[in-house]
């Protein structure tokens, strides 16, 4: 869906609601540089809407890994999951950070499979973890 679909209003909205970070791995806008992007939570793909409840930040990473998936697979129960919902659920309910920070890990079916669908532990996200750790700017409070 091009930007020009949802309003600019509601965009800032959604920014605010979020605190301008992502709603997955939590990486914050001001740490990466760039804007992040607005994440259908149901994808338009899989019947979801533009309307603002339907409406979240993704970092540019998880929301290209995210894609169209509603679902996703849970190695430890080996069943699927619903993929995390960061506007109806609590971050800290399905994840915590591990090595100060470094590494987020699932604690819950759904947290699970969202941390291995949108590989919120590659190696790149981890090493920019890491120095934005040494400044003080992650994990976020």
């Amino acid at each position: 869906m091009s930007r020009s679909t949802i309003p600019r209003q509601v965009r800032d909205r959604v920014a605010e609601q979020a605190q301008r970070r992502c709603g997955y791995c939590q990486t914050q806008e001001s740490v990466i540089g760039m804007p992040i992007e607005i994440d259908h939570i149901i994808p338009v793909a899989a019947g979801g809407s533009s309307e603002e409840d339907n409406l979240w930040l993704a970092c540019p990473r998880c929301n290209v890994y995210k894609g169209d998936q509603t679902s996703a697979w849970d190695g430890a129960t080996s069943q699927s999951a619903p993929i995390f919902d960061p506007r109806r659920q609590r971050w800290e309910d399905h994840f915590a950070w591990q090595q100060g920070g470094l590494i987020i890990i699932g604690l819950t079916p759904t947290g699970r499979a969202t941390v291995e669908a949108l590989q919120m532990n590659n190696a790149f996200v981890v090493r920019s973890r890491r120095v934005w750790t040494i400044w003080g700017w992650h994990p976020p409070t």
